[in-house]
């Protein structure tokens, strides 16, 4: 089977900066024709001064894709674009702290709706459509491919990050559900949970909190933080044919650092 995405059309959330934007890269750079989405209208201009979208594969969207109407426009753009779409990326995420003890706080709702339901919905959107196209097709061969941004925060959630933690266990399962209702029109539904990589997120922390830096690559067995591109890398492998049998996987990407027990004691 072949790692290749040439040709594919993808659409790509998230994709103004950090991991979201170095998927999106890599698929560019790999032939696929590429809608590059978020509601950073300016971190898109600025993608576009660098010149992606001067490639002929390569187009931006900007909105807010909690919203009903964005996600519409969306997809009707990328048809517009590319006449189909064959591998939905949902790589745009939030994380915020929360108090776990406050009962008026609001953060755990921002998270499920950022990190959750923004996707399913898009996803259910474009399921359908990836269904439609494979109408009166006698290939028996993949139609479409979802794969879904998670976290280890999902299973090895930290003081202060509750919301996110539960909004990305949310997404994990979503991933599962929404792969056994979509195998039979043989579209793939996969996530990728990633730590220890140098999203945009975590790299404003460090810069606020340099300390993290060296405790990061302490708690990681491979002992550094990678890049971006790590989970663009695994991104292309799910959204590719050499992922034809792999659905309703998360598959983690963090040099090993959810297999740590960071209490230094024995547990029994």
């Amino acid at each position: 089977m072949s790692f290749s995405v040439a040709g594919k059309s993808v659409i790509v959330t998230g994709a103004a900066n950090g991991v979201g934007l170095a998927i999106a890269r890599r698929f560019v750079k790999e032939g696929a024709n590429v809608v590059l989405a978020d509601m950073d209208d300016n971190g898109l201009k600025a993608e576009v001064d660098k010149g992606t979208e001067e490639e002929t594969s390569a187009r931006t969207f900007a909105g807010d894709l909690r919203q009903h109407l964005a996600q519409a426009n969306l997809l009707s753009a990328t048809i517009d674009a590319f006449e189909r779409v064959d591998v939905l990326i949902n790589a745009a995420r939030q994380v915020l702290p929360s108090d776990p003890m406050d009962p008026k706080a609001d953060e755990v709702e921002e998270m499920l709706s950022q990190n959750l339901m923004g996707s399913l919905r898009l996803s259910q959107l474009v399921a359908k459509r990836m269904i439609k196209q494979a109408e009166g097709d006698e290939d028996e061969g993949p139609v479409g491919a979802i794969v879904n941004l998670s976290s280890i925060a999902a299973r090895c959630t930290q003081p202060g990050l509750m919301g996110y933690s539960i909004s990305t266990a949310a997404a994990d399962q979503m991933t599962r559900a929404l792969a056994v209702e979509l195998a039979p029109h043989r579209i793939r539904v996969n996530a990728v949970a990633f730590g220890s990589v140098l999203s945009n997120s975590l790299n404003t922390r460090i810069k606020a909190n340099p300390d993290y830096r060296d405790n990061i690559i302490k708690g990681t067995p491979m002992g550094r933080i990678a890049k971006p591109g790590a989970v663009a890398e695994a991104a292309q492998f799910l959204a590719s044919d050499a992922a034809s049998f792999i659905t309703g996987q998360v598959v983690t990407v963090d040099g090993g650092r959810s297999l740590l027990d960071p209490v230094n004691a024995p547990a029994h």
